[in-house]
């Protein structure tokens, strides 16, 4: 009567070793990979850094006010977003004011790509500005001078629309979505509608 042939016999320690030799190197390989993408990231940072004005807008901006000029000076400034070839701007729509969250994320979140809040608002014919901010603060400055400051931008932006058919709608994102309803309530004659994305309210 035949016997049978054990589960593991010495004939499989070829098929095990490659097998282990196969999933090393594939590892290595992995790691390698890993590696450089972490080597990009880091000189991708470093360029950014280094920018005079670090941002992820994707769109070409043109500096209206700097807030570093103004009588309490603050590290925020208006820029006029310029629209991609083939968007028409209608100055005579409400323009649309984007603050961006100072949250961590860096300063163009809400306009870093076509479908953000500037591009959907460009694409319906409306002017667009937009309030970032440099990387640090200017020496002693408030949450009450960034208020001021922004209320300054504002009040630039519906000068420059004398003729539009509505005040500013003023999008806020996180942070900035809470500083604006501050400043709304101060100064509601300069506000149109208000939106606040994400931002840490209690109603």
């Amino acid at each position: 009567m035949p016997t049978e042939k054990p589960a593991i016999s010495g004939n499989g320690s070829p098929g095990l070793f490659a097998s282990a030799f196969e999933y090393l190197v594939d590892t290595g390989q992995r790691n390698v990979l890993f590696l450089d993408v972490m080597r990009q990231r880091g000189l991708q940072y470093r360029e950014h850094i280094a920018e005079t004005a670090p941002h992820v807008l994707n769109y070409a901006v043109e500096l209206i006010i700097d807030g570093r000029t103004l009588q309490r000076p603050v590290n925020y400034g208006l820029v006029r977003v310029a629209p991609p070839r083939g968007v028409e701007i209608d100055n005579g729509r409400r323009p649309f004011v984007v603050i961006d969250p100072r949250a961590g994320h860096g300063p163009g979140i809400g306009g870093f790509k076509a479908d953000s809040e500037i591009g959907v608002a460009m694409k319906a014919g409306h002017p667009c500005y937009f309030i970032g901010f440099l990387p640090e603060p200017m020496p002693g400055q408030t949450i009450e001078d960034v208020a001021r400051a922004e209320a300054v931008f504002i009040e630039k932006v519906i000068a420059l629309h004398p003729e539009a058919d509505g005040k500013p709608c003023v999008i806020g994102n996180c942070q900035a979505g809470w500083a604006v309803m501050i400043l709304a309530s101060l100064r509601p004659e300069l506000f149109g509608p208000i939106i606040v994305a994400g931002a840490p309210l209690s109603y």
